[in-house]
């Protein structure tokens, strides 16, 4: 045989089925989680590094440039070196980008902190999706890719609560929450290193391309209208995580931590239901029913911010959330049925990139009126426009079925 020739390499030993998924469902829990740490602290930056909305948004988008780079540049890697080969720089990934907040506390800091974070996200989020369904016993891989949607958003949400909690009851607000979620890091980490490779690899050379971002002719019609949806529902939780915290503290007087994470978890939260549901019904009830609840909830975010009402904020949030929740994965079920197989993989690289889009440029867009406007009024268009954006996705879903 010749010496070029491939050979496979077959998993190693190691922690296997139920034991390793929870492993690598704690491990994304604890990555996702470090992605939203700094949302209840802004406002604490804010009054540090006397900088205004507008940066926050900025500070924000950063995140969002580091997740959208690594669904491009890395999306296939853990399909050639395996599963847990890219889950350790991951996590690697995560505790640095939280070392990196540590330094004494600079806009430049922040920046580089916030992209390795969404860089950390973006490699965590296929790899361990995928390695959970690896892990999966026969006939639950469904099972299996609902529990990582719920993680993902579980772990979002539960950073600001556990950032909130620490910057309110505890000392060094901007230097705490980042060495917990260290030491976290580092635990799951050490577990993490134990979990067999569930999939065999090749030895061959690693043939490394960026990720093709296109969609076939026969899904565009699926695509667009589920997209809408998508980028609606994201740009919600782009509001929530980026601005809401500087809602509560100047337009409500709520100056507690702890109660802008709880918020925040709100929406996040209520998007895992969302998802949960969402796993019962058909794709196109399902969607409706997102679009529908999404548009409903964020009217009433936008009644919240015009009344300056904490209990609508939260009442819209958790319709919000819920729609968000059931249109995303519903959108992203309809675009995967209607895709070929092989090109799955680059479909939803441009499904994911249209979401995180969504997640940043209108913050930033907001942000700027914001400056102009004030944060009602920006707040207040902002959803006005989101609500049209979800009606327009449901009236397109009425007139079209997403199967055609």
């Amino acid at each position: 045989m010749s010496s070029s020739a491939e050979t496979t390499t077959r998993p190693a030993r190691g922690l296997r089925g139920p034991t390793a998924a929870a492993v690598v469902a704690l491990a994304f829990l604890i990555t996702m989680l470090g992605a939203t740490l700094p949302t209840p602290l802004y406002p604490i930056y804010e009054q540090e590094l006397g900088f205004g909305g507008v940066m926050v948004t900025l500070v924000f988008a950063a995140y969002a440039v580091g997740v959208t780079g690594a669904l491009v540049l890395f999306g296939r890697l853990s399909d050639q070196v395996g599963r847990r080969a890219v889950l350790l720089p991951g996590l690697a990934l995560a505790a640095i980008s939280s070392a990196v907040f540590l330094i004494p506390d600079n806009i430049p800091t922040l920046f580089v902190g916030r992209v390795l974070s969404g860089l950390s996200a973006g490699i965590f989020t296929g790899t361990a999706t995928a390695a959970l369904v690896d892990l999966a016993p026969e006939g639950r891989q469904a099972r299996y890719s609902l529990l990582a949607a719920c993680v993902n958003m579980l772990g979002l949400g539960l950073g600001p609560v556990v950032a909130g909690a620490l910057a309110e009851y505890a000392p060094a607000p901007l230097y705490l929450p980042y060495v917990v979620h260290i030491v976290m890091v580092l635990l799951v980490g050490a577990v993490t290193w134990f979990v067999a490779e569930p999939i065999e690899t090749s030895e061959g050379p690693i043939s490394w391309r960026p990720q093709k971002v296109s969609v076939p002719p026969e899904v565009r019609g699926v695509f667009v209208r589920a997209a809408i949806a998508g980028f609606a529902g994201f740009a919600v939780l782009g509001l929530f995580t980026a601005v809401s915290p500087s809602f509560l503290t100047q337009v409500l007087r709520i100056e507690n931590h702890l109660v802008d994470g709880l918020v925040v978890f709100t929406l996040l939260g209520a998007s895992t239901v969302g998802q949960i549901a969402s796993s019962r019904l058909h794709l196109r009830p399902a969607l409706l029913l997102g679009c529908a609840a999404l548009v409903v909830g964020v009217l009433g975010v936008g009644a919240a911010i015009a009344l300056a009402s904490l209990p609508l904020l939260v009442a819209g949030a958790a319709v919000a959330g819920v729609g968000q929740g059931m249109s995303f994965r519903a959108g992203l079920g309809a675009v995967n049925a209607g895709t070929p197989p092989e090109r799955r993989s680059e479909v939803a690289s441009s499904f994911f990139l249209v979401l995180y889009v969504g997640i940043s440029l209108p913050v930033i867009g907001e942000g700027l009126a914001s400056a102009a406007f004030g944060l009602v009024v920006s707040g207040v268009v902002f959803a006005g426009l989101v609500a049209l954006l979800g009606l327009v996705a449901f009236v397109s879903l009425l007139r079209q079925p997403v199967d055609a």
